[in-house]
């Protein structure tokens, strides 16, 4: 099996997970926020339902600098518009890596400020360190139900709401 078929197949796996905590977002729990230093539930789901779209950028780009391109996220009014966006951006995922040469991934990849480089990826690393956000911000996600008495889903195996507990 390719690279590329092996990243869309675990694009797929994780997109589904995904879309189960997603779909589970309370509307009127959008701007709860379990600690003044963690991210509103929009504002935390938002990025979670971006993220796919970083491995559009990653393949299609050298870089991105946040100087030319400032960062604004997305002001979804409902968890429909949410799972939306997700999907359009998992979508386009999807389209990027199944038309890319993976020659490519050893080509880097620049996060920058202006003049100021923040870092240099490859474009492989850059596609997995989204993947890694992803599972990182979802596993946030499932504190904040918890947090809320909201049933955890399933991830790689049973939830303790699956199981019962």
């Amino acid at each position: 099996m390719k690279l590329i078929d092996l990243l869309l197949e675990e694009l797929n796996q994780e997109a589904a997970i995904t879309r189960k905590f997603l779909e589970r977002i309370p509307e009127d729990k959008y701007n709860w926020q379990p600690h003044p230093k963690n991210m509103p539930m929009k504002v935390l789901a938002t990025h979670i339902a971006e993220l796919p779209g970083w491995v559009n950028t990653a393949v299609t780009t050298d870089g991105l600098d946040f100087s030319a391109t400032p960062y604004e996220p997305k002001d979804v009014k409902s968890t429909g518009e949410l799972i939306a966006f997700f999907e359009e951006n998992l979508n386009s995922a999807k389209e990027a890596l199944a038309g890319f040469d993976s020659k490519g991934f050893t080509k880097e990849w620049i996060l920058s400020q202006g003049d100021q480089i923040l870092n240099r990826y490859t474009k492989y690393s850059v596609i997995r360190m989204t993947y890694s956000q992803v599972v990182h911000h979802r596993a946030q996600l499932g504190v904040y139900f918890r947090l809320l008495d909201i049933a955890v889903p399933a991830s790689y195996g049973p939830s303790a709401d699956d199981m019962g507990s």
